[in-house]
């Protein structure tokens, strides 16, 4: 047994196929096989029954797994402590981070990454919340930004922040819908189902949260746009076309904050909303629940602890409401 057999074993076991493996490990499909099929033999044993959708995993291969984890983990592990011989952690962070934050988190992420681990290595990608999670499970990420993912026993999740969401109109007297003009004080869910919103389509974490709530009080969101992106909604949003429901941060980030005007979603009554809990968007660190993480990973959350609450409380909009959206969002205690 060698550990790139282990390896490529563990890891069609955790796709189930053959074919997402060998895309995954960027190997050669028969090569992959021939791989697999030589540690069962070694071993005596059929670990993977093959049928035309893939592979399951026999009882010998599910014991195999368990104990492949955890050597490809001891083995991540030793060299990280043998990186550290010479003064600094080694190994390499595979980080997803929704579309949505990347333009605020990545460019801090990157230089304090540097700058504290030097000798390790860093890979950012962005992907919306369902790809990000078969990027966990299959390894092709060890962290991930994840909103309000539903619990699961395939993931452990570390709250790192609540941000406000907030109802996103257009600057100036009217919108072309005719609707209410966007002010500073808070606006009841209830009321912000009866507007045209530009929304992002289902199973968005976003979308689902805004469903989901709204449900609670008995009412669904009046959807005039569906449009999977931040910067595309906003646009829409400026040029007249509906309201948008989002973070704070989308603010931000946004290239024209001066463009918009916002109020603060209550979850209360429309006669309630001034004393109402403010409507939340819950961000969390995502990792596979399968995987211990490196000393290499444990740093890494540390720093995105870190410049999350830096990011988080000192880049504030510029606009009309800029002090109505001056409340910063606290990182959650873990």
């Amino acid at each position: 047994m060698d550990l790139k057999q282990l390896e490529y074993f563990v890891r069609v076991a955790e796709l189930g196929s053959f074919t997402r493996a060998s895309s995954v490990l960027g190997t050669a499909q028969p090569a992959l096989s021939r791989q697999v099929r030589q540690l069962e033999v070694e071993l005596r044993q059929n670990l993977l029954l093959r049928n035309g959708r893939g592979v399951t995993l026999t009882e010998a291969g599910k014991l195999l797994l368990d104990h492949g984890r955890g050597i490809l983990h001891q083995v991540d592990r030793a060299r990280e402590d043998l990186g550290r011989v010479h003064g600094a952690l080694a190994g390499r962070v595979a980080l997803g981070l929704p579309p949505s934050i990347a333009r605020l988190l990545t460019v801090p992420l990157t230089r304090a990454f540097r700058k504290r681990l030097p000798a390790a290595a860093l890979s950012i990608s962005e992907g919306l919340t369902i790809s990000m999670q078969e990027g966990l499970l299959t390894g092709r990420l060890d962290l991930a930004l994840l909103y309000n993912p539903p619990p699961s026993p395939e993931f452990e999740s570390l709250p790192l922040l609540d941000d406000m969401l907030l109802l996103i109109g257009p600057s100036g007297a009217r919108s072309r819908s005719g609707k209410l003009e966007l002010l500073g004080e808070s606006i009841s869910l209830q009321e912000v189902s009866t507007l045209p919103l530009v929304i992002p389509s289902r199973p968005n974490a976003l979308r689902m949260l805004v469903e989901a709530e709204m449900g609670n009080i008995g009412c669904k969101p009046t959807v005039a746009l569906e449009i999977d992106g931040v910067a595309a909604i906003l646009d829409l949003v400026a040029d007249g076309l509906g309201y948008a429901v989002l973070p704070r941060h989308a603010l931000i980030s946004a290239t024209h904050p001066e463009a918009y005007r916002a109020r603060p979603i209550g979850l209360g009554r429309p006669d309630d909303v001034g004393r109402a809990n403010p409507l939340l968007s819950r961000l969390v660190i995502a990792t596979a629940a399968g995987r211990t993480t490196t000393l290499t990973q444990q740093a890494m959350i540390e720093l995105i602890q870190q410049i999350t609450a830096e990011v988080f409380t000192t880049a504030l909009p510029h606009g009309p409401d800029a002090e109505a959206k001056r409340r910063p969002t606290s990182p959650v205690a873990p």
